[in-house]
């Protein structure tokens, strides 16, 4: 069976992605995948033979997910925190899908250095969300690395997204509504033009508290925004978008 080999460390724990028979390893004590980076992997699309890039892949949830659903050629995770690249690395090993998906340890500043320029058809983000002005540091680094700007900001993932992107290259990513401006800004000056827009809710009564943007490189000025996610019918209970997201 593939995966027999595959060691989990201290805290670590396998859970089932309900898709293609595929699992991932994960630890609570540094960070678990969300609902938002499902939501992205339900957004994003990848056509056949296209390269993808998932910058500040965490532990390979993206990558992993896009890949047991589309037909891409090939897949990289890059990863600045050197465990979670392992964890990401050995989740890749325990589908064997080291064929497919290639998990790479550095940083997102430098991605188009490290990962080649124009060289990717598709680039995705979940990104850290909060800038110093909003939320407080998560005392534990690690978490606090994947929620607040502490070793990238927003400008970087897009400049970074940019540079990666060929001519005509899609770029998807999850953010805050409250950061949209910022984020259309940002998308603009680096020439990726915003072309669609999900927002996100939690309940129907709620107002957004996420927002799915695709935007191309070098693309005409126009923006389609579709109808809202709703992730929850009632407490606990997911809408049927979301199940049929998550593949039940």
């Amino acid at each position: 069976m593939e995966g027999e080999n595959v060691l989990l460390k201290e805290n670590e724990r396998i859970d089932d992605l309900q898709r293609n028979g595929y699992r991932i390893i994960q630890n609570r004590d540094r960070f678990c995948f969300g609902m938002d980076a499902v939501l992205l992997s339900g957004f994003a699309q990848v056509r056949p033979g296209e390269r993808v890039a998932d910058l500040g892949t965490g532990t390979g949830i993206i990558p992993i997910l896009l890949e047991a659903k589309y037909e891409g050629e090939h897949y990289i995770g890059l990863e600045i925190q050197k465990e979670m690249a392992d964890m990401a690395a050995r989740s890749v090993k325990l589908n064997g899908l080291q064929e497919k998906i290639s998990i790479v340890e550095g940083d997102i500043r430098s991605a188009g250095d490290l990962l080649g320029l124009s060289k990717f058809d598709v680039v995705t983000s979940n990104p850290p969300y909060m800038n110093d002005a909003h939320g407080l540091k998560n005392p534990d680094l690690p978490k606090a690395i994947a929620r607040h700007e502490v070793l990238c900001t927003l400008e970087d993932v897009v400049r970074e997204a940019a540079r990666l992107l060929k001519p005509g290259g899609r770029f998807y990513m999850v953010h805050r509504p409250h950061r949209l401006i910022e984020i259309i800004t940002a998308l603009t000056e680096h020439k990726l033009e915003p072309k669609r827009m999900k927002l996100v809710h939690p309940y129907v009564d709620r107002e957004a508290n996420m927002v799915l943007i695709e935007a191309v490189r070098g693309g005409r000025s126009m923006i389609k925004v579709e109808a809202p996610v709703v992730v929850y019918r009632e407490p606990g209970v997911y809408t049927e978008e979301i199940y049929e997201i998550y593949g039940y």
